[in-house]
């Protein structure tokens, strides 16, 4: 079973800027950039979420999703209430580097819990 890695966002080109780059770096991961409202606003779409999260699930895949700020945590938990019994993790890391350890794991064929702690410690990574 292969991690498929989502990215919410508030911002379409966010997510998709994200997705991306984290997928120069890892061509062979899929990654499914989910961002702004179906009106093309700043926000989060729960109906896309679920849409993705269901794309990944019915490909056989569990899926590592990770969010931006604080209200696509809330979406994402809205989502994934309603998804029972889906390998779905929200991952608890920062958007962007988290996203690149994400993509990467996943790339070489790790599990989800892998994909996750290694996203995870993204959080620690010093940068000056």
């Amino acid at each position: 079973m292969s991690v498929t890695v989502v990215l919410l966002s508030h911002s379409a080109a966010v997510a998709r800027g994200v997705a991306d780059l984290a997928g120069q770096m890892a061509p062979s991961a899929t990654v499914l950039a989910v961002g702004g409202t179906a009106d093309g606003r700043l926000g989060t779409d729960a109906d896309a979420l679920e849409r993705a999260v269901r794309q990944a699930v019915s490909a056989g895949d569990e899926v590592a999703l990770l969010v931006d700020l604080g209200s696509a945590v809330l979406t994402a938990k809205t989502v994934l209430a309603d998804l029972d019994d889906a390998p779905v993790a929200l991952v608890d890391a920062p958007f962007l580097e988290g996203a690149v350890a994400a993509v990467v794991t996943a790339s070489i064929g790790a599990g989800l819990a892998e994909v996750v702690a290694q996203a995870g410690l993204a959080r620690d990574l010093r940068k000056a």
